[in-house]
């Protein structure tokens, strides 16, 4: 079944972006009508981050993130099988001297959960290798597809999280940019329940601890989903300045709000479908049930 989805993909990635467009976004309306557990998982992350949000806008909000989502699924076929030609077409990067800026030093690019975090990361190996981190899929043939999606451009590498950051810290000292995914929650090891939108939520501290430890210039790049089929745009931010400060808790919070004030510009296009909030603090129910 699996191998079958991955062959529907290969012809379907062959359509020009305005038409794989709205293929995607149908996907992603038949998601959201069979994804029933994932629909409440963002229904709840909407109403705890955007309390103030009428439900009908919240739920507009939900549809608009399941058609987002199906078009960026869809659209993987375009980083496994495509020509490298075709993806710096329709993968525009700006703000690029942000990083150019920081050149000859390690760097982090930060990279939080919008749906268009795959075309992006893919397109900058097209033109630099680096280094990131993944989580092995279930399926072999899937996590094989996923890897060579990554690393076919350049030798980047690319470490499991069961690794941990240590291959991560040798490939950084070794001049490769750590593509760096913050916003998810692995449980309350090595991290701190810091607001997200107002609302306390595990976040791993492993940015100011790894900025510290090598020294490394933090650029967040976040890209987005071009609405009609018109593509994606990577775009790099300034580097911060005094980073990190020393005070773990407020380097988080510095990152969390900088995701806030992005999620703000297209909250259709972050990752909603993440149980966010899973993690508690002790003597806390859950939030997603059993």
């Amino acid at each position: 079944m699996i191998r079958l989805g991955i062959f529907i993909f290969w012809l379907l990635h062959f359509l020009p972006l305005p038409l794989l467009a709205p293929a995607g976004r149908g996907m992603g309306m038949l998601l959201y009508w069979l994804g029933r557990e994932r629909r409440q998982v963002a229904r709840i992350n909407l109403r705890l981050c955007f309390p103030e949000m009428p439900d009908t806008q919240r739920e507009k909000l939900v549809r608009a993130h399941f058609l987002a989502f199906g078009q960026s699924l869809l659209d993987r076929g375009i980083l496994w099988w495509s020509s490298e030609r075709r993806l710096r077409r329709l993968v525009r990067i700006e703000g690029l001297e942000h990083w150019q800026a920081v050149q000859g030093k390690p760097v982090i690019w930060l990279a939080p959960h919008f749906v268009g975090l795959d075309m992006g990361g893919v397109r900058l190996t097209a033109d630099h290798p680096l280094v990131s981190m993944y989580s092995r899929q279930k399926s072999r043939a899937v996590d094989e597809l996923l890897l060579h999606a990554r690393t076919r451009f350049n030798p980047c590498i690319m470490v499991s999280r069961q690794e941990g950051l240590k291959p991560v810290i040798k490939a950084m000292k070794q001049g490769l940019p750590f593509y760096y995914l913050p916003d998810m929650d692995f449980g309350a090891r090595d991290a701190e329940f810091v607001p997200f939108f107002g609302f306390p939520a595990a976040t791993v501290t492993a940015l100011p601890r790894l900025a510290k430890l090598t020294g490394a210039a933090v650029v967040p790049v976040v890209t987005r989903q071009l609405p009609g089929g018109k593509g994606y745009v990577a775009r790099f931010y300034p580097a911060w300045e005094r980073y990190p400060s020393g005070d773990s808790y407020a380097d988080t919070l510095r990152m969390n709000q900088f995701i806030e004030e992005r999620v703000n510009e297209m909250p259709e296009q972050y990752f909603w479908l993440h149980k966010r909030f899973k993690t508690r603090p002790p003597g806390e129910k859950k939030i997603y049930g059993s």
